[in-house]
């Protein structure tokens, strides 16, 4: 996969900002960037020193000009979130590799993040939305460009008889390419795909930590993703959402019981993610206290290095790090 070098004065120029970059790429103790990106509140680097190679596994890229908006698309496309601004983001919080996942702004057309993927390079992969009349060529070409999942975004659908047989042929389809298939779903759409998702072919992974209600341990989608990670059947994304927290910054306490949770339970099969820029989030929360939040719910270095390098390595065929 070709990687393109970028430009950092040819950015700045062409976005105003080259006569205060200076001030605004000034780096920290720990080595990261402390300067405001876009879709992100605080301008601090994170008191968390990632190790080299961390992964960010949960991120949209949106590019309106060059990737206008489907006309039967129904969310809206977020302003600021091109591959330059993501940059930014990576630089400041020393995060090195990434996971593109086609918005649902988008709908079926994953051109933006076959684009990211291949200016953000090889330490780059991505998450496609497709439909099931998707050919053959289209996957392989999915494939070849960096692909390794598909997602289904239903929190806003009435799961019916046709969904699952949709999401039964799809997820068969890109087992024999070695994809997983990741939901983003309410907890109690969790509950009411537990039987699909255990006879599923592959990998699984939830969103969002499955958006297991705030101190939700007793609700039953915590105890069917437990299942199938006890079978070794699924991963969860360790991100923070407007709506899977009451208590929000900067303790986040109710989510931290959940993360925590999963974590103690099965730290080979968790991974973290930005969720940058924020969509449908009310204010964009600071991602340097996102990431901090991963020191709370993994103390453990070992532990963290798992989360952050070696699992998406096994989940996303990343190089295994030395």
């Amino acid at each position: 996969m070709s990687r393109r070098r970028f430009d950092r004065r040819t950015f700045l120029k062409g976005t105003g900002l080259i006569a205060c970059s200076g001030a605004l790429m000034g780096q920290s103790e720990a080595g990261y960037a402390q300067f405001a990106v876009p879709n992100s509140g605080g301008t601090e680097a994170p008191k968390l020193k990632v190790p080299p190679n961390a992964c960010d596994c949960h991120h949209h890229i949106y590019d309106p000009i060059r990737f206008p908006q489907p006309a039967e698309a129904k969310t809206p496309i977020q302003p600021n979130a091109r591959v330059q601004e993501y940059r930014l983001l990576k630089q400041r919080l020393g995060i090195t590799r990434s996971v593109v996942v086609t918005p649902s702004a988008y709908v079926t057309d994953n051109r933006v993040t076959l684009d990211a993927i291949s200016h953000l390079g090889p330490n780059t992969c991505g998450v496609a939305v497709v439909g099931s009349d998707i050919t053959d060529t289209e996957l392989n070409t999915l494939d070849a460009g960096g692909i390794r999942g598909i997602r289904f975004s239903l929190t806003s659908t009435t799961i019916s008889s046709a969904t699952m047989e949709v999401i039964d042929h799809l997820s068969g389809r890109v087992a024999s390419f070695g994809w997983h298939t990741q939901f983003q779903t309410t907890a109690d759409q969790v509950v009411e795909l537990k039987d699909m998702l255990g006879r599923l072919p592959g990998a699984i992974v939830f969103d969002h930590m499955g958006h297991v209600p705030p101190s939700g341990l007793g609700h039953p989608a915590y105890r069917v993703i437990r299942g199938l990670i006890d079978k070794g059947r699924s991963w969860v994304k360790l991100s923070v959402t407007f709506d899977n927290t009451k208590n929000g910054p900067p303790d986040f306490e109710d989510v931290s019981t959940v993360a925590q949770a999963f974590v103690k339970a099965a730290p080979e099969r968790m991974v973290w993610g930005s969720n940058w820029p924020h969509p449908n989030e009310p204010q964009k929360p600071d991602d340097a206290v996102l990431l901090d939040l991963l020191a709370r719910w993994a103390p453990d270095d070992r532990v963290r290095h798992r989360i952050l390098v070696e699992n998406p390595e096994t989940l996303y065929g990343f190089e295994k790090s030395r």
